[in-house]
């Protein structure tokens, strides 16, 4: 894996967030340097409330940029203690310091054994390598999602199997 800065001292899920912990039970979460240039220029951060409860998998941040929108999910179990309000205002920052300014938001993991199944940096590297070698040079859609009863439409971005020379 080249081009992407990939820090030892994170955490990682094949869903390109880094999680860095901060404290015993305390977590800091944002996207990969990699996600971010997927993503292109991001225009639009929606955070979730501080003190909310997550479960891993939940829905947290809504992302928006100029190719698509984005839901990014909680890594872990646990509760929201923080969210980084900087990067509402300013959400060039996720394109611009994705592993530092542009974090989004701490959370208190209800289990920090958890954290021991996420990726380290070298299972990180190795499975995005697997991955660029499965689809290629992965050339990144956009599949709409309608949620329910709500009608909410998330955006997801999917690889396909794409091969260039």
């Amino acid at each position: 894996m080249t081009d992407t800065n990939v820090p030892a001292e994170l955490s990682y899920t094949p869903e390109h967030e880094w999680v860095r912990k901060v404290g015993p039970t305390t977590v800091r979460v944002g996207i990969t340097d990699y996600a971010q240039g997927q993503l292109g220029d991001v225009v639009f951060v929606e955070l979730p409330e501080e003190g909310t409860t997550v479960a891993k998998g939940d829905e947290v941040v809504t992302i928006e940029s100029v190719k698509a929108a984005s839901d990014i999910a909680a890594p872990l179990d646990g509760v929201i203690t923080e969210v980084n309000t900087v990067i509402v205002g300013n959400p060039a920052l996720v394109n611009e310091d994705p592993l530092e300014a542009g974090w989004f938001f701490r959370m208190s993991m209800a289990d920090p054994s958890e954290l021991d199944a996420l990726m380290d940096e070298a299972a990180y590297a190795a499975w995005r390598e697997n991955m660029d070698r499965i689809y290629g040079k992965a050339e990144v859609i956009v599949a709409k999602q309608r949620h329910g009863a709500t009608g909410k439409v998330t955006l997801k971005f999917e690889p396909t199997i794409t091969r260039f020379s």
